[in-house]
């Protein structure tokens, strides 16, 4: 008797309109008013509750624009820690149900239920459970994508907002992909969508379409990535986070340095190296570390911790740069340098998004990654590193 091969199941789950919902639960005089979340004159929209969203308002608009669409709306400043501490309560939640919780950011987490029949039943009531308890024991809805891949997953939980449960069987991901807009796809952005309806590419069915060898010679790698996307295919495991405490980069010289200007490029270097692989994993920072070791081997470390978590390059340019002048206290040439970062907690999509800077700044950081994910890391150099060998 052959043995049943186990069939992957992965639930993606999004809280939805989350700070809005959070400041509701605050002020239950909220309820049934357009609720937007944000800070500052000049800040911008962190969520807005799908009353709101009937008025045009959606995350990353600016307040000003927000305030002229909604007049009537009730703006509300924000209150991160609470949010932190509700998304802890959802992943305590989903971690009774599988080891396996990929943690993408405050209110989005992936969840395999691969194998838990045994102990929930069917994978459908278990998932239909989860949204439940959140419901009753956080009193925040959540909508549920379940599907054979992360991918998959992700998509089926964005279908039918908020509260919303799609299912979507095995063998049927192409079909259900395939009517839908291209840009539904994750990853597509304004720019790559602009290029995909140059070539007349409008669905993911249209997408499907392309032979494979076009779009790797139009994008590159991220061709192959999109080719297996339009056809439903995602082998990425969910992976646990929880393991992560600090991510870390540092290089020693072939010959020891004394040029300040060498030194700091090559902190830069670091630093965006550190940084863009925070926000691979989806994570951001609130502590960093820089370490320093001389010619004769010995070692300085100095770190700052920063007010809010960040994943943005000019932020800890800022503060590595500071850390290194006030914490190079030896006239030693330098043997070794390094960055690190600590405090790690998964990234909030919706941003603090109370400093318009921040999620401009990321912007471009996000597109020199991807550009580098594409050509290589050197295709791309900020002014300070263009000159290092």
């Amino acid at each position: 008797m052959q043995p049943r091969i186990m069939r992957r199941v992965v639930a993606h789950l999004d809280l939805d309109a989350f700070f809005a919902a959070v400041e509701e639960n605050l002020d239950p005089t909220l309820r049934g008013k357009p609720v937007i979340v944000g800070g500052g004159k000049r800040g911008v929209v962190a969520t807005a509750n799908y009353i709101a969203r009937r008025y045009g308002v959606h995350s990353a608009m600016p307040l000003v624009t927000a305030h002229r669409l909604c007049p009537h709306g009730v703006f509300v400043a924000g209150n991160h820690r609470l949010y932190r501490d509700y998304s802890r309560r959802l992943m305590n939640i989903l971690g009774e149900y599988s080891p396996l919780v990929e943690q993408v950011s405050l209110d989005e987490a992936y969840v395999d239920l691969t194998g838990t029949e045994r102990l929930f039943g069917p994978v459908t009531h278990t998932a239909r459970a989860i949204q439940q308890r959140v419901q009753e024991e956080l009193a925040l809805s959540i909508s549920v994508g379940l599907a054979g891949n992360k991918l998959v997953a992700k998509v089926a939980s964005d279908m039918e907002k908020p509260h919303g449960f799609t299912v979507v069987p095995h063998g049927t991901e192409a079909a259900f992909l395939a009517s839908l807009p291209v840009e539904r796809l994750p990853g597509v952005g304004p720019a790559l969508l602009r290029k995909l309806r140059d070539r007349g590419v409008r669905t993911v069915g249209d997408l499907a379409r392309v032979p494979e060898r076009l779009l790797r010679l139009s994008f590159g790698e991220w061709g192959c990535t999109l080719a297996h996307a339009a056809r439903g295919e995602d082998h990425r495991r969910v992976e646990s986070r929880e393991m992560v405490k600090s991510i870390s980069r540092e290089t020693t010289f072939p010959d020891d340095v004394g040029d300040p200007e060498v030194l700091e490029s090559t902190l830069i270097a670091l630093t965006e190296d550190v940084c863009r692989r925070l926000r691979r994993r989806h994570l951001e920072a609130r502590t960093v570390t820089v370490k320093i070791r001389y010619a004769d081997f010995v070692t300085h470390t100095c770190s700052r911790t920063l007010t809010q978590p960040r994943d943005v390059d000019e932020v800890f340019f800022q503060e590595v740069i500071s850390l290194f002048r006030r914490g190079r206290t030896r006239r030693y040439r330098v043997r070794l340098l390094g960055v690190g970062v600590g405090n790690l907690t998964p990234r909030a999509w919706q941003d603090d998004l109370f400093d318009q800077r921040i999620p401009l700044l990321r912007e471009l950081d996000l597109k020199l990654d991807a550009i580098r994910e594409k050509y290589g890391r050197e295709a791309v150099k900020r002014g300070l590193t263009a000159g290092r060998r």
